[in-house]
């Protein structure tokens, strides 16, 4: 089966990994080639959440599960548009610098640690409401969405980097 969840859980793995990567570069060119991959995929994930988890979760519910009165969809969702926002906006501060300059690794610094700010979150709250409320159906259909995306748009092909107004994506996909 491939379950939305795991898919979602294995690049967030994949992410973190690559950020240990840069800690194991020791010239510019490595870091470059590292951080390429790496930023591309940022903002391939966030396009990638936007488009199959996040438009799920808002319809999904959550906000009416008793063991988690905390768990709102429109909340879940705005944080992660913020969070995302936030990414790319280092990604893209990073993409006018020399890798290994002060002003490089300063944009990469915030881009690590606005993404693992934004994992733990998600991993802690919106992603534990999707499986108490999805069915393993819905799980499935929604990771072969998922594979479908990354499969159009490989090495960040088409993904545009831009910011996104969290209330407008949460009024078009509620």
């Amino acid at each position: 089966m491939a379950d939305i969840i795991e898919l979602i859980y294995a690049d967030h793995d994949w992410l973190r990994r690559m950020f240990f990567r840069l800690d194991d570069a020791t010239t510019p060119e490595e870091l470059a080639a590292i951080w390429d991959v790496l930023g591309k995929r940022l903002d391939t994930h966030a396009d990638a959440e936007e488009t199959v988890f996040y438009p799920a979760l808002l319809k999904q519910g959550g906000k009416d599960d008793p063991g988690n009165p905390e768990g709102d969809p429109e909340d879940e969702t705005e944080d992660a548009i913020t969070d995302h926002n936030a990414i790319r906006d280092a990604v893209r501060r990073s993409r006018q610098h020399e890798p290994g300059t002060d002003e490089w690794f300063e944009a990469v610094i915030a881009a690590r640690k606005e993404n693992g700010e934004h994992l733990d979150e998600e991993e802690r709250e919106a992603m534990p409401d999707f499986i108490k409320s999805a069915s393993l159906e819905l799980r499935h259909e929604l990771g072969m969405q998922w594979l479908r995306f990354y499969a159009e748009h490989q090495a960040g092909q088409g993904i545009s980097g831009r910011d996104k107004d969290a209330d407008e994506y949460i009024a078009q996909n509620s």
